[in-house]
């Protein structure tokens, strides 16, 4: 495991001090990306604020300060267990927004992406980065460009947040940074499965190191479809050292080592973790 005093590397993004490993949050909130039951599962485990901040202080523990997800759009609980955590450790996490906005083409659904995009800088949000399910919704692939993403970016800039966008879709970014957009950084999906990707992982990566601005990788281990050792050693061998690992875990446990082979991944370096059991205990390699 790694040491409790170690400290994640960090980047700038925005002017904005980061780890470059991020707080996932679909393994808190309830979004397994495997089926029914695994989201109960979180749901039973990790409802509540108690649970949620022991996770919290497992990332804080290695400098990991910086969480994503919905965060305008959460329940209280959520938010309090960040609240509570940052006062019993004397510490602020910096909150990533990625609200899912009205992008409709009228005044009324303006106003109610205003409104969100506004709940989360009030909740203290520094970051905001609409979600990909409403970004590319206003691509439009044969004027390689997204239409009226600067009208969001402006109302993030007038709410005192960084603004950014997610990204699924290749393109986002390569638009972004065509037509200059006012985004400071990107969420972009990336894994060594190419678990939800649209293109080829060779290809998504050559835009990650192309981009113009920092990018926040997701789902490095396509879901839990591959083992930490290999999501996390791909990704952090596969990014900038100006990028960024979205990590989600389950438990403290899960962060701890999830970190050391991080860690071990920065280094070079075989992970300092413990054999996997196995009713075969007594071949040779497992002992």
């Amino acid at each position: 495991m790694a040491e409790g005093n170690w400290q994640f590397p960090r980047t700038v993004v925005g002017g904005i001090s980061l780890p470059r490993m991020l707080i996932g949050t679909n393994w808190i909130l309830g979004y397994s990306h495997t089926g029914h039951a695994a989201d109960k599962m979180i749901h039973a485990r990790n409802h509540n604020t108690e649970a949620i901040g022991d996770i919290l202080d497992a990332y804080l523990d290695y400098g990991i300060d910086a969480i994503m997800g919905p965060i305008a759009g959460a329940d209280d609980y959520f938010i309090n267990a960040i609240k509570q955590t940052e006062q019993r450790r004397g510490r602020e996490i910096i909150m990533i927004d990625t609200p899912t906005i009205n992008v409709d083409d009228n005044e009324a659904a303006r106003k109610e992406a205003r409104d969100l995009i506004e709940k989360g800088a009030k909740r203290g949000c520094k970051f905001c980065l609409p979600h990909h399910t409403r970004v590319e919704q206003l691509i439009d692939k044969n004027k390689e460009e997204i239409r009226r993403i600067s009208d969001y970016l402006a109302m993030i800039r007038d709410a005192g947040m960084v603004p950014g966008f997610s990204a699924h879709m290749p393109e986002v970014i390569l638009y972004s940074d065509a037509r200059g957009y006012d985004a400071e950084t990107y969420i972009q999906l990336f894994n060594c499965m190419g678990f939800l990707m649209q293109i080829e992982v060779e290809t998504v990566a050559r835009i990650i190191h192309d981009a113009k601005k920092p990018v926040m990788t997701i789902k490095p281990m396509a879901a839990g479809r591959v083992t930490p050792y290999v999501g996390l050693t791909f990704s952090f061998n596969a990014i900038r050292d100006i990028d960024m690992v979205t990590l989600g875990a389950f438990t403290p446990d899960e962060v701890h080592e999830d970190v050391e082979i991080a860690r071990a991944a920065l280094e070079h370096r075989y992970p300092n973790i413990a054999k996997r059991s196995s009713p075969a205990a007594a071949q040779a390699l497992l002992k």
